[in-house]
């Protein structure tokens, strides 16, 4: 009998297939008839799986395979999406796309995406992600993105901060906590800061989190009214007072910065709530208010402020208040950094293989040169190879052309 065990897979076996979650968030069915066919097997718990008369070795290659043919069809559990997992086996490089991976825009903050989907649904959301959207999600093996951070790290060659942040909700992504943990381990990275709404935080997880003396939170609050609160969000499960507990005791335990998002319509008469709230607590975290901006992508559910309006409302509130709410580049010490080659420039037609189906409808995940492209209105052939000019190039975010 051959047992193989999975930290990241669960397995919960049905009357005729075998669910199979991955992270917890995500999941797909494999046929209990596909399984029998390899050999005659037994759950052991819920990560791991026996096959009876079956050296280990051909139990994981032949198990390996069935993975990788049902994870075409993995979905993600809070909306039903479609889901692709991206590992070092897929053949699918981390850079080239701003929705996954890897984004390093020549500058001392290096971003990284291990996931989409939100359990929340904001109104002012620039890629109009939530639980409400129909789009393609990623979720990233946090090996294979460790492992290609730190080949871009040897590049860098000079100290950075890790900027988690995803198109969605992080503490999604079930290993979060190892991530942190691992790039904590990063002599080259002195900050690692991750935004996230705060929903899925409580004291236990912080307490957890202070462990790693380079993490900073950037916590969504958009306002104290609680009905205000809700409508922001999207949602009506939303729960402001817990948010504000969390800001409270993440406070005492890590560096924190509060980010409303100022939206005209929703939430313009709780920015002086939020400033005089924060006021009252022990430890003040900084308070970094953004001004809603419109997007293509986005819900857009309002105007816009001017920007002159915006930072002479900032002024306003510093002087009323005394507190300091105009940040800029210099208060995060961003500076440039080395220039990532591009293996193609725009204008440029080279030779891409097709993987995987884009983030949005009608466009495809193309590889060539070590990275990732997109190729809208491309229909996808997996593994079909196809010209493409290049239209994008910008920081190593290539988009595409069929030609």
């Amino acid at each position: 009998m051959s047992t193989l065990t999975f930290e990241t897979l669960t397995f919960q076996e049905h009357p005729e297939f075998l669910q199979v979650d991955l992270l917890h968030l995500f999941t797909t069915k494999i046929p209990l008839s596909e399984l029998e066919h390899i050999a005659p097997f037994s759950m052991v718990d819920g990560h791991a799986i026996a096959f009876e008369k079956l050296e280990e070795e051909k139990a994981r290659v032949k198990f390996s395979f069935l993975l990788n043919t049902y994870f075409e069809t993995l979905k993600t559990k809070l909306t039903g999406n479609k889901a692709t997992y991206i590992h070092r086996n897929s053949g699918i490089p981390l850079i080239g796309n701003v929705a996954f991976g890897i984004v390093y825009r020549n500058s001392s903050i290096i971003e990284i995406k291990t996931n989409n989907a939100c359990n929340l649904d904001c109104v002012y959301c620039s890629i109009s992600e939530g639980l409400s959207s129909t789009k393609n999600d990623f979720v990233i093996e946090k090996e294979y993105l460790v492992e290609e951070l730190q080949k871009l790290l040897e590049f860098v060659a000079e100290p950075v901060e890790i900027h988690i942040g995803v198109q969605g909700e992080p503490f999604l992504y079930a290993d979060m906590e190892n991530l942190i943990c691992d790039l904590q381990q990063l002599a080259q990275v002195h900050t690692i800061s991750i935004d996230t709404n705060g929903t899925l935080l409580n004291k236990e997880k912080i307490d957890k989190l202070a462990g790693c003396t380079k993490l900073q939170l950037n916590l969504s609050l958009d306002a104290i009214d609680e009905d205000v609160a809700k409508k922001v969000a999207g949602v009506k499960s939303y729960k402001v007072e817990h948010i504000k507990e969390v800001i409270a005791y993440a406070s005492l335990k890590l560096k924190v910065i509060v980010a409303p998002v100022l939206t005209l319509g929703y939430n313009e008469q709780e920015i002086e709530k939020i400033i005089i709230w924060m006021k009252t607590l022990p430890v003040q975290p900084i308070l970094g208010i953004q001004n809603f901006l419109r997007y293509k992508t986005g819900r857009n559910p309002g105007a816009e402020i001017p920007w002159v309006d915006f930072y002479a409302l900032l002024e306003k509130l510093e002087k009323k208040y005394d507190i300091k709410l105009k940040l800029s580049k210099d208060d995060f010490k961003v500076r440039k950094t080395r220039e990532l080659p591009k293996p193609f420039v725009e204008g440029e037609v080279i030779t891409a293989t097709m993987k995987c189906i884009d983030r949005f409808p009608n466009s495809v995940i193309a590889v060539a040169g070590g990275r990732n492209i997109s190729v809208p209105g491309a229909k996808l052939v997996k593994e079909k190879k196809i010209k493409v000019k290049i239209l994008r190039d910008k920081h190593n975010i290539f988009v595409g052309k069929e030609v």
